[in-house]
Formats: structure tokens, C-alpha cells, sequence
């Protein structure tokens, strides 16, 4: 990938706008955040950025949501964690927020309004479409310099996202980049065996990435658990209790058994899916092999036979790409099979987390210092991982070429 970083800029003293993701879990009652890790995240770029005039644009949830709301307690956060003033202008590029950009001095930080409170924002473009936006114009009026740092939204082709690159000079901050070499390491020189382990509820994604991984020999195995494990089970002809129907019924995963089943054709002999599951039967935890699941039972985990084999399989590789969990780890009882597999993974010379729920679980094992790399982007990072041309680094190509 041909991309500009920040090692590539010699001044870094005029006015730079960068583009975070700083959206966070929020208490609908208090409207404070719960979780700052993608602030902290960031944190790097931002104090690499100490002796510019620094402009920050984010977005906090979209349209519709309960936790659709200004960026004020934003600013606030990161004037906690940076330990400098930040100056928060509920504006996104009116009269107000560029008197705020015109008047900061060298040093200074100002944080603009959510940028999803402007309605382009929440369009998908095409770049030279995001470009002609009265939200990409008044934006790049305002800097000298773009740096992307926002790797969680590096999957929507969105104004700020794709329209900026091709108006402004733009390199990638230090998470993006961080981020694009460790997920590119897994294609290129990650040490083998490669293990995928994909499971959770995101089922036609994991799918585009076991066939992406497999067909181009990336993967040495793939092992499937959580809601992807059910749709490969029924897949290869198991009855699964009530996840039969209820797999079937919901239209995100019929379409999913079939793709599954010609992966099975293909793939068979580097697929591992469990061969045991845990439902809940009068508030325990029961176990059963998959060819005897009851009728009316829902898989909640993987079984103990199941989590045997898998931990054995991880313990073999170099590498281990983890994304999604094994079962409800909400629940402690239907926990084990996630908690065993994460623990397993951060074990592995290369170890990759994707984000979100994996995130989560690992951060609740205090494992996170174990894993090579854990991804701020749980879309974006298995969309990298599917092998698709992501919008953001492409726009990154494209400016990197336009003003090369």
C-alpha cells in the first residue's frame, strides 16, 4: 500500500485536522462514557501533534440512536488524558468553529461538534462524489494537513472519510498505521501455522473472511464457533436444536448456510467446527455432542470436547487471528468456551484480536499485554481481513498520489 505517514511530513507546526474515532459507549442516564480505550488509543497521534494547531473531527453513534449526542463530555475526556486545555466548539464548520480554528495558537486543540450531526456525513459516497460536499469544502478551508487516525471507520466510504484525501494533503496517524502493518503482517510474513479462529454473530462476514484466508493459502486452519459455528453445524447437516430454526428463519443467516456448505466441500480437512455445545437446561450449564443436541435446546457455548480440540489446534500455531466469541460470555456459566479460547490464542508467537465483543473479553481476562495486536475496529478489522479494498486506505492512496 502506497500511503503517507507522519514520518513522511517535515513540518507539523501549521493547522492539522484529524480525524479520530472517538466513539464510545455512553450512559443514556448520565450521558458520561463508560469506556475511553479508543481515546487512549489515540493518544499517541495526538501528542506527536503537540506543535501544530490541532483541529480534532470525530463522531459519536448516528442518527437514531439513544447515544446520538454532542461531543462536549468528549472534550472533556481527552482534556483529562492529555493533560491540556481543549477547547470544544459545538460547531461543525460555521462561523463559530472557524473564528475557534482561526484564533487557536501553535499548541493549541479544538474539537468540533459530532460530525454526524451534518447530514452528508451519513451518506455513502464515492470519493469524487465526498469531495463536492459543503462538509469536505468547509472542512478543508480550515487546515493545511489531514491525518486519518480513525481505523474503526476505515469501512465506510463517508465524506470525512473519502472526500478529505482528495482535497487535502493526507497520511495515515500512528493507529492507523499501526493498525494496517500488524492486519497486513497476517498476509505476508506471520509465522505458521496460521490459525483463524471466527465466531460470534457476524456470520456473512466471517464467511468472506474463511473463504479469503483459505483460498489464498493465508490460513492453515480455520476454526468456527459461536453463531458462525452453528450456520457451519447446520451447513453439514446437523440438527441443532432451536438454533435450527431460528438460524433459518432469520434472513441474515439463510443466506449464509449454503455459502458455508460449499466451504465445507472445499475446505473440509482445515475446517474445524465444535463437535460438542452447552445449552441451558433448568439454569445449568448441560453439555451434549452436536449429533444429539435436544430439540428445543439453544447452543449458548461450545462444549468441553469442543474446547479440548481447539485449544490444542491454537497451541499449535505461530499465529492466531481471533475474532468474535465462542458462546454468551456475558453469562459466566456459557463464558468458558470464549475465556479458554482467548487465553489459548494470546499464547501464540502472533496473536491478532479483532474488536468489539473480542475486545472485551480479552480486556475482562486482563490479557491485553499478551496479544500482539487488538484492533479498534471490529467491522473494519474483519472487513481488512475479507480482503477488500477498504475506502479509507484508498482514499489515502489517492492523496498520497494527488499531492505527492
Amino acid at each position: 500500500m502506497e500511503i503517507g505517514t507522519l514520518a513522511d511530513v517535515e513540518d507539523l507546526t501549521g493547522t492539522v485536522m484529524l480525524r479520530v474515532d472517538f466513539n464510545s459507549p455512553i450512559d443514556p442516564a448520565s450521558n458520561q462514557i463508560l469506556d475511553d480505550k479508543r481515546f487512549r488509543e489515540h493518544l499517541p497521534t495526538v501528542r506527536a501533534l503537540e506543535d501544530a494547531r490541532l483541529v480534532i473531527v470525530t463522531h459519536q453513534s448516528r442518527p437514531g440512536k439513544k447515544d446520538f449526542t454532542t461531543l462536549e463530555v468528549h472534550a472533556e475526556r481527552l482534556e483529562r488524558l492529555l493533560h491540556r486545555p481543549i477547547t470544544y466548539v459545538d460547531d461543525i464548520f460555521g462561523r463559530c468553529a472557524r473564528e475557534a480554528v482561526r484564533g487557536a495558537g501553535r499548541g493549541d486543540v479544538v474539537m468540533l461538534e459530532n460530525l454526524r450531526f451534518n447530514a452528508e456525513e451519513n451518506m455513502t459516497m464515492k470519493p469524487e462524489d465526498a469531495k463536492k460536499t459543503v462538509l469536505v469544502r468547509k472542512l478543508a478551508s480550515m487546515a493545511d494537513l489531514y491525518i486519518n487516525d480513525a481505523f474503526g471507520t476505515a469501512h465506510r466510504s463517508q465524506p470525512s472519510i473519502v472526500g478529505l484525501p482528495l482535497v487535502l494533503p493526507t497520511v495515515a496517524g500512528l493507529l492507523m498505521e499501526r493498525e494496517i502493518a500488524n492486519l497486513s503482517r497476517v498476509f505476508t510474513s506471520a509465522p505458521r501455522p496460521v490459525t483463524f479462529v471466527l465466531g460470534g454473530t457476524k456470520v456473512d462476514d466471517s464467511v468472506a473472511v474463511a473463504r479469503n484466508v483459505l483460498a489464498k493459502g493465508t490460513a492453515d486452519r480455520v476454526i468456527v464457533t459461536g453463531v458462525v459455528g452453528n450456520v457451519f453445524l447446520l451447513a453439514a447437516g446437523y440438527a441443532i436444536g432451536r438454533a435450527s430454526e431460528q438460524l433459518i428463519d432469520r434472513l441474515e443467516y439463510r443466506g449464509e448456510v449454503e455459502p458455508a456448505r460449499r466451504l465445507l466441500q472445499d475446505y473440509r480437512d482445515r475446517i474445524l467446527m465444535p463437535d460438542s455445545v452447552a445449552v441451558r437446561e433448568d439454569d445449568a450449564r448441560v453439555e451434549y455432542p452436536v449429533d444429539a443436541i435436544p430439540a428445543d435446546a439453544q447452543i449458548l457455548d461450545i462444549g468441553d470436547a469442543a474446547i479440548a480440540r481447539m485449544v490444542d489446534r491454537i497451541r499449535e500455531s505461530g499465529t492466531v487471528v481471533v475474532n468474535g466469541p465462542a458462546g454468551l460470555f456475558e453469562e459466566e456459566r456459557f463464558a468458558i468456551g470464549t475465556f479458554e479460547l482467548m487465553k489459548a490464542a494470546a499464547m501464540a508467537n502472533f496473536s491478532v484480536a479483532g474488536g468489539g465483543h473480542t475486545a472485551v473479553a480479552i480486556e475482562r481476562l486482563d490479557l491485553e499485554d499478551k496479544y500482539t495486536h487488538i484492533s479498534t475496529g471490529g467491522g473494519a478489522a474483519i472487513e481488512f481481513l475479507t480482503g477488500r479494498k477498504m475506502p479509507a486506505i484508498e482514499a489515502l492512496e489517492m492523496s498520497r498520489k494527488i499531492f505527492r
